[in-house]
């Protein structure tokens, strides 16, 4: 039945295509989460009226921040290459989209990490202050602690953003989804292909919102 339906698809090539898709999201979300977290937290704690205020600090952040997040992400994958080059040795594959789609994305998540952060009650870190509470604890069980279903919110957004992006990538032969649809459905004009390509796409959009709604809604005490 699905052979009538799709009869250009190489059901082996697309399950291929489908892993290095994954593959490319799901290390691009982690490492993106740990650096958009630390920005953001920079970008927070150095902020006017906090406890690093640093103007310097926060400035050259944040323009750098504003900087990467508005790049439009096939022109830094193109400003990119010869950084990729240099690192990996090579343009292609899975791994050679990794340091534009980390780069992309995590200026981004740094900005929604920041204003998680702020909207965090600041009575809460002045007590935790008062009572003595070190840098350590107060990022770890009042600023962290406080904001998790906003951060969980936040990279379920920048997660289902990255996979867009993983198909940008492929366009320019990262492989994945992005990829096997360009090159093989649209310029062999197999539109079945490419309808393949872009089900399989939705149905792992849909299965990063769910689980990021799932994890929020557990987070959320409120």
């Amino acid at each position: 039945m699905i052979e009538q339906f799709f009869p250009n698809v190489n059901w082996d090539t697309m399950f291929e295509a489908t892993y290095e898709t994954v593959y490319m999201t799901a290390i691009s979300v982690a490492i993106t989460a740990v650096l958009g977290i630390l920005l953001g937290l920079l970008l927070f704690l150095t902020s006017k009226g906090n406890i690093w205020e640093n103007r310097g600090v926060y400035a050259i952040t944040s323009v750098l921040v504003n900087i990467f997040r508005s790049i439009p992400f096939i022109i830094l994958i193109v400003l990119l290459i010869p950084f990729t080059r240099f690192l990996l040795d090579t343009i292609r594959g899975a791994n050679a989209a990794l340091p534009a789609l980390i780069i992309g994305a995590a200026p981004f998540y740094a900005r929604m990490v920041e204003i998680a952060l702020r909207e965090i009650d600041k009575g809460v870190i002045e007590a935790a202050r008062s009572m003595g509470a070190s840098m350590t604890t107060i990022i770890f069980k009042v600023l962290l602690a406080e904001s998790k279903p906003a951060l969980v919110s936040g990279i379920t957004v920048t997660a289902i953003a990255l996979v867009g992006y993983t198909a940008m990538a492929g366009v320019i032969g990262a492989g994945g989804l992005g990829n096997l649809a360009f090159l093989d459905g649209f310029q062999r004009s197999r539109d079945d292909v490419t309808l393949a390509a872009t089900i399989i796409i939705l149905l792992i959009v849909f299965v990063i919102q769910f689980i990021g709604d799932f994890f929020t809604n557990r987070l959320d005490k409120r």
